[in-house]
């Protein structure tokens, strides 16, 4: 059975923009990474498959069962991209909050709370308001809320965008701690040095569209194809110094040039 799975999904704005024919198989207990511009359509394929978006046409599953089930949706954890919670709450506050509206029972809510504060480095802050934290332990706390109710899958929409390079580090050792554990993430992200050093396999996405799944060295691997755009001027120069195209071996050495290639080319 597939952590998440979906078959020609299309979420689409009137007749612009979202994500259209998206079919994904991602397997459980990987971490699996979705990668692709701004505005290439990443946050509105989770927000379908996490249930805050309905669907144009298509079909989705989580966990075996249609994104529409609630009970599937109760062993999932989602940190979006753009959060904002309670100023004027503590760290502890926010999380109890989020446990309640999880169902959470006291003993639950007492035993999640101090694992997931210490797991993500805010044991310490936990008395002090979220208005004053750093960006990065903002983003920290809405791991420590995403995770609190101990999902099966995990929905991360760029977690490390506003950390440094520790931060970051941190978080990829704690994605590993996580499907050591058994669970599955779903890992977006524009950043390729975030996805190549931890997932199991990725997908690319460009304006909504679905370019390539599979393990991404198996990607690296593949023959490089650049395309040349040259202007009239600029061709007639290089016959004139007789260039031929033939002679030209292109070469792409990281997965961010082929990245790159691909949403230039496509």
């Amino acid at each position: 059975m597939w952590a998440i799975e979906t078959k020609q999904l299309t979420k689409t704005y009137g007749e612009r923009g979202g994500c259209q024919g998206i079919s994904l198989q991602v397997p459980r207990g990987s971490i699996f990474g979705l990668l692709g511009p701004n505005g290439a359509g990443k946050s509105t394929l989770v927000k379908v498959l996490v249930g805050l978006l309905h669907k144009t046409s298509g079909e989705a599953t989580i966990l075996g069962r249609p994104v529409t089930d609630v009970s599937a949706r109760r062993r999932v954890g989602f940190l979006p991209e753009n959060f904002r919670y309670h100023e004027w709450l503590t760290g502890e506050d926010l999380l109890r909050l989020h446990g309640v509206l999880f169902g959470l029972s006291a003993r639950e809510m007492e035993e999640r709370l101090d694992k997931v504060l210490n797991q993500v480095g805010l044991a310490e802050k936990r008395k002090q308001k979220v208005g004053t934290y750093s960006k990065g332990m903002q983003q920290r706390i809405g791991l420590a809320c995403a995770l609190l109710p101990d999902p099966e899958l995990l929905f991360l929409d760029e977690p490390t965008s506003a950390m440094d390079p520790v931060g970051r580090k941190e978080v990829r050792d704690l994605l590993l701690q996580w499907q050591a554990e058994g669970k599955t993430i779903f890992l977006n992200s524009h950043l390729l040095s975030e996805l190549e050093t931890i997932c199991d396999q990725i997908a690319v996405i460009k304006e909504g569209q679905l370019l390539y799944q599979g393990d991404w060295r198996a990607l690296a691997k593949r023959p490089k194809q650049v395309r040349v755009v040259m202007d009239e001027a600029e061709l007639e120069r290089a016959r004139m110094l007789g260039v031929k195209m033939d002679d030209v071996t292109p070469v792409a050495e990281s997965l961010e040039d082929l990245f790159l290639a691909m949403v230039a080319g496509q």
